[in-house]
Order: C-alpha cells, then sequence, then structure tokens
C-alpha cells in the first residue's frame, strides 16, 4: 500500500510517499523552515505525490503529525491531511514527532534507550522516552531542562531533537554522559511514514497532541460582556 505522510509541527516542511511492500520512499522532499508552513505544503504535496506518479485514490492512508510542536504548525498539517482524507475517502493516522525523532535510532538499536527532547522555550523541554520495543519508560511531558536531565540520566542513553543538547548541558555530572546527542529539528518524514503505516487508525486519531496550553492568550480586558 502507499502511505502519504505529512509533516509541518516543527522545523521543517515535509512530504512524503511511501510504499509498504518495499518498505520504501517513493518520493518525498523536505524544506526546512520556521514560518510559512501554511503557503509551502500544499504545493510541496502535489510537487511529491507528481514525482511518485500518484493520484489521492492510489493511496491506502495518511499520516501526519500531531504535535507537540508550534501551534500553527500544527494546524496547518492537520488541515490539509483531513482534507485530503476527506476527499480521497482515506484514513488519517496520527504520528507524534517525539516518536517519528525516536524511531529510526529504536529501530537501529532498542537495547539502548531514546531520550526525545523539543526544545519547548522559555528553559523547558516536550520529553519523552523510549526502551526495549519502543515501550514507553517516561511518557510524553513539558517539563524544565534540569528535571529533564534528571529524569533521563539511568545510564546509557541517546538524546535526539531540538532540545537534546540543553537536556545534555544539564546532565548531572555523576552520572554516565549521553552516548549520543543529536539536534535534528524535525523528524524524518519518512519514519512519519512507517509509523503511520502500521498504526491503528482507531487509536492513532489525528487530533493535536498539546502538552501545555497557548502562549499566547486573550485578554481580559478586551472581552466584551455578555448580556
Amino acid at each position: 500500500m502507499y502511505v502519504l505522510a505529512i509533516d509541518t509541527a516543527l522545523a521543517a516542511c515535509s512530504a512524503a510517499v511511501l510504499d509498504t511492500e518495499t518498505d520504501s520512499i517513493v518520493a518525498g522532499d523536505s524544506l526546512l523552515m520556521e514560518r510559512g508552513h501554511a503557503e509551502a505544503l500544499i504545493p510541496l504535496v502535489e510537487q511529491v505525490m507528481a514525482a511518485a506518479g500518484l493520484d489521492f485514490e492510489h493511496l491506502s492512508r495518511i499520516a501526519v503529525t500531531i504535535g507537540p510542536g508550534s501551534f500553527t504548525g500544527l494546524r496547518v498539517g492537520l488541515s490539509a491531511a483531513r482534507g485530503f482524507g476527506l476527499t480521497a475517502n482515506r484514513p488519517v493516522v496520527g504520528v507524534t514527532t517525539l516518536a517519528a525523532l525516536a524511531a529510526p535510532y529504536l529501530a537501529q538499536d532498542d537495547a539502548v534507550p531514546v531520550v526525545t527532547a523539543i526544545d519547548a522555550r522559555h528553559g523547558h523541554v516536550f520529553l519523552q522516552m523510549f526502551g526495549v520495543g519502543a515501550r514507553t519508560l517516561i511518557a510524553p511531558r513539558v517539563t524544565n531542562v534540569r528535571e529533564a536531565a534528571r529524569s533521563v540520566a539511568i545510564g546509557a542513553v541517546r538524546l535526539v531533537g531540538s532540545g537534546a543538547a540543553l537536556v545534555a548541558e544539564a546532565w548531572p555530572p555523576a552520572e554516565q554522559p549521553p552516548l549520543l546527542v543529536d539536534e535534528t529539528p524535525a523528524p524524518d518524514v519518512a519514519w512519519v511514514a512507517r509509523l503511520g503505516a502500521v498504526a491503528d487508525p482507531e487509536a492513532a486519531e489525528p487530533r493535536p497532541l498539546y502538552l501545555r496550553p497557548p502562549d499566547a492568550k486573550p485578554q481580559d480586558k478586551a472581552r466584551i460582556a455578555r448580556r
């Protein structure tokens, strides 16, 4: 089956088509960007689908990152994925950015835990820790950098994500340092596709994973009193 994967949750706008029979990417592209996902995504998907020689009717499902990440970026990707799924009458599944970032390292060797840390700004990170068989050792959460380092410093571990270096810098001096610190800013969309291909559509709903409220909040003084 063919899976279209979309990622706009972090610092990239990415799309790819996976052929699950050969576990190969038929076509894909990724543009590093902090802003502008809304303008870039649709042309990018059109380009990737054309390069793959496929119409949306040829797809079996659509996978999209659901966060944590940029509130605006998440809305862009989720809205597009739902629209494509509705138009083509195909299921849409959600994949977390935390899992997608960890996936290639877990596929390579799941004997050494993988910690995904995404910079959440203001001295905090979005965090998840995976162990053998991709089992969750620490569930997705937002926490301050120092507490994150203390909670995952359990021996040999690998750190990945835009917040990996922040956690490494706060590492307890008495503990074994991380074996790897990979500051990759966004997941490889190929792994978003692979995780989406095996996800249960009933369990992996395309709903945003918000681990904290948005920074922008309505001002009470600007509200209009109800009668």
